[in-house]
């Protein structure tokens, strides 16, 4: 079972998750997507009764924020990760979030606050086991430094590919790959 989880202000129904779902339907990959609750707390509740519900291996996918969870998942459940560039830095970078904000999906709105932030504080990971991760990031993100990903997952699988955006252009260039990493239970 892989599951994509979306980054902030986003939901299942993003660019990145419905090229992976399509994939995943085409080769019989268990994939979900769910869309999550802005709320951090929250969040991770229900990626964490997900994770516990399903009896096949279970991989994360991640997306900036997502890539956030996806890592604190990943060493709370020993499970293999892709991090597409991720929010390493999730409480610094979303304090500039605060406030009120527009789901991209429905423009739906929502309040950012200081607990969510503080939310986010507790699900910081110091030492990553790196051998279960595979990092993708593009320089030219416009939205996070990849720099600070390639500081803090020094060691994990990578790849950096120059310019590039926040939504990592031409994912699909990587799903073998992916699959690859993910091992034997994604074999078709």
């Amino acid at each position: 079972m892989i599951i994509y989880i979306h980054g902030f202000g986003s939901s299942g129904e993003a660019s990145k998750a419905k090229l992976l779902r399509a994939y995943c339907h085409e080769n019989n990959i268990s994939f979900i997507a769910p869309s999550l609750p802005t709320i951090p707390d929250l969040a991770i509740n229900t990626l964490s009764e997900l994770i516990e519900s399903y009896q096949e291996p279970v991989y994360l996918m991640g997306s900036s924020l997502g890539g956030y969870y996806a890592l604190y998942l990943s060493d709370k459940y020993d499970l293999k990760a892709v991090l597409i560039n991720p929010a390493v830095n999730a409480p610094e970078t979303l304090e500039q979030a605060l406030g009120h904000g527009v789901n991209y999906y429905d423009n739906s709105a929502y309040e950012w606050n200081a607990s969510h932030l503080e939310m986010l504080e507790s699900y910081e990971i110091e030492e990553p086991n790196l051998e279960n991760l595979f990092v993708l990031l593009q320089k030219g993100d416009e939205v996070l430094d990849y720099e600070e990903a390639l500081d803090v997952l020094e060691g994990a699988k990578m790849i950096v590919e120059e310019g590039g955006n926040h939504s990592f252009e031409g994912l699909d260039r990587h799903i073998s790959t992916i699959q690859r990493f993910f091992g034997v239970a994604l074999k078709l």
